[in-house]
């Protein structure tokens, strides 16, 4: 399960203008058997999140959806995973401060 009930996300938009050192990431995506990451810190609430996205040649903010990435498979087939255990602000992950 990537996302549950417990988790709070911010609604799209509304860390717009931020200090990015005061945006938390709420959930890192990452593809266990490839490079590819995604640093969630906004949500819609049913399918987009908006976030930093990193797919193995350096990132950018923009826009993603749920229902890809539980359809999305790396290079050995294996699922999109969440890191329950991942704490960073964007600011870090821009930085590259944090992984």
């Amino acid at each position: 399960m990537l996302i549950t009930k417990a988790m709070k996300f911010p609604k799209i938009g509304t860390t717009d203008g931020k200090p990015k050192d005061k945006v938390e990431v709420v959930a890192k995506f990452f593809t266990p058997d490839s490079q590819c990451t995604w640093y969630a810190v906004e949500f819609d609430g049913n399918d987009t999140f908006y976030g930093w996205c990193d797919l193995g040649y350096g990132g950018e903010l923009g826009y993603f959806n749920k229902s890809e990435l539980e359809e999305l498979r790396g290079n050995l087939g294996l699922p999109v995973e969440r890191d329950r255990y991942f704490e960073g602000t964007l600011a870090q992950v821009m930085k590259g401060e944090v992984s």
